[in-house]
């Protein structure tokens, strides 16, 4: 059997977006023929991640995940710093360098958004001639907030620097690369445009899957404290995961659709709607800032709008998936924006208003599946007419009182299983070049 080290410095139990494709994977990639060990950052290096024990039952117990201890968050805090690579980056490249050292690896997996991980690519494919794959779930150097001129995370400053650093690295790490998967099929034109000499060719879409295990995990472990009552008479829509400036224009489509309908209500069925966006933000209490209701106040509808922009944990927004009477699937007005989230809102079966970029993988995947209404949209030029479509097909329309359509056949190339078998074929090719 073949030997892959995965790097995957957030890992459970934290509960990071940028985990899911390993922590799915795990289950499957011993029956497809390699064996996995896990090179990860000590949860409690971490600086305001969910800590969710849960996730552990979700991979085989016996697979080694090794954890370095980096520099605490603690420490470094009251200077201004909290970067995880530069406190936990050494540790990480250390305990990695012991084990290639001391054992023969077939392969190095980087399945993160911390790219500096990736940088270490290059060199312990020139000390220890062992080939790596990059699985890029972002873009690794991104000219969305200059394009789009929105403040990036952690400021224009920091976030210029980062970006000098990755256009210095991001080069020589791809020309070394002996594969590249991507989330979404965007960032190999984006990549080809950048360097001339990479062949976007070599980028192997893989979406994020499902596994009805996890479903099945919500369904044992309700969460201890509700954020929504379902059986209070009301008509929950609910949302899960990240909201940015980015979703602004998909957010207003839908607030404003609503604001429409219930102008002419005469049944007044609007009243009897709540919308919950639960998890919209990574900043840990009491940091952070609503970016949902503010929006929903500007179209009128703030009343029936609730926030939590905490995360919660993973399984609990699988709880509010399943129960909900309807989900709201909002995208980003960046058109490489690929929605790790999607596979699971289409797993739980229930009626979905689903409003993406027209380029987005997200539409053809729900039209596929077919649980979804879909709107697309272009920029923020199109709300007004978005939204009158929304309200036609789905308010007017009580699409959310629809029966759904699922389509196991066409989800099927979705379930973790399956893109195990695509990634084994990736790895497969990688150590034959």
């Amino acid at each position: 059997m073949k030997k892959v080290l995965i790097v995957s410095p957030h890992f459970p139990p934290i509960n990071a977006p940028d985990m899911q494709r390993v922590r799915l994977a795990l289950p499957h990639l011993r029956a497809q023929g390699w064996e996995p060990t896990v090179l990860a950052i000590a949860p409690e290096c971490i600086e305001g991640g969910v800590v969710e024990p849960l996730l552990e039952q979700s991979y085989p117990a016996d697979v080694r995940v090794i954890r370095v201890q980096g520099v605490r968050p603690g420490t470094t805090r009251r200077f201004g710093v909290g970067n995880l690579w530069w406190r936990c980056g050494r540790a990480l490249t250390e305990a990695g360098e012991r084990l290639l050292r001391t054992e023969k690896f077939d392969l190095v997996f980087f399945s993160t958004t911390q790219f500096s991980a990736f940088t270490l690519g290059p060199k312990w494919r020139r000390e220890f001639g062992v080939p790596y794959v990059l699985d890029y779930q972002d873009p690794w150097v991104n000219d969305y907030y200059a394009r789009m001129r929105i403040r990036p995370p952690g400021g224009a400053l920091r976030y210029a620097l980062r970006q000098w650093s990755a256009r210095r690295a991001e080069p020589r790490v791809l020309r070394d690369a002996a594969a590249v998967i991507a989330v979404s099929d965007a960032y190999g034109a984006m990549l080809g445009r950048l360097y001339p000499w990479f062949d976007p060719s070599r980028v192997r879409v893989l979406p994020f899957g499902a596994s009805m295990r996890d479903f099945e995990i919500a369904r044992e472990h309700p969460p201890a404290q509700p954020l929504i009552d379902f059986d209070d008479g009301f008509l929950h829509y609910v949302y899960t995961g990240r909201c940015g400036p980015d979703m602004k224009p998909a957010l207003s489509m839908v607030f404003r659709a609503f604001q429409q309908f219930r102008a002419t209500d005469r049944q007044r069925r609007a009243r009897k709607m709540k919308f919950h966006f639960i998890g919209t933000g990574y900043a840990p209490p009491p940091l952070g800032f609503d970016v949902v209701n503010p929006i929903a106040r500007a179209e009128g509808v703030g009343e029936f709008v609730q926030e939590h922009r905490y995360r919660v944990p993973y399984f609990d927004s699988l709880h509010y998936l399943q129960r909900a009477h309807a989900l709201v699937a909002v995208g980003s007005d960046d058109a490489t924006y690929s929605a790790s989230k999607i596979s699971p809102f289409l797993l739980a079966r229930r009626p979905m208003l689903l409003v993406f970029h027209r380029r987005s993988l997200v539409l053809s995947l729900a039209e596929q599946v077919g649980t979804a209404t879909r709107f697309a949209f272009e920029s923020a030029a199109d709300i007004g007419a978005v939204a009158d479509e929304i309200q036609q097909r789905w308010f007017m329309a009580d699409a959310c009182e629809q029966a759904v359509a699922f389509n196991a056949e066409a989800f099927a190339p979705l379930t973790a299983q399956a893109l195990t078998a695509e990634l084994r074929a990736v790895f497969d090719d990688a150590t034959r070049s």
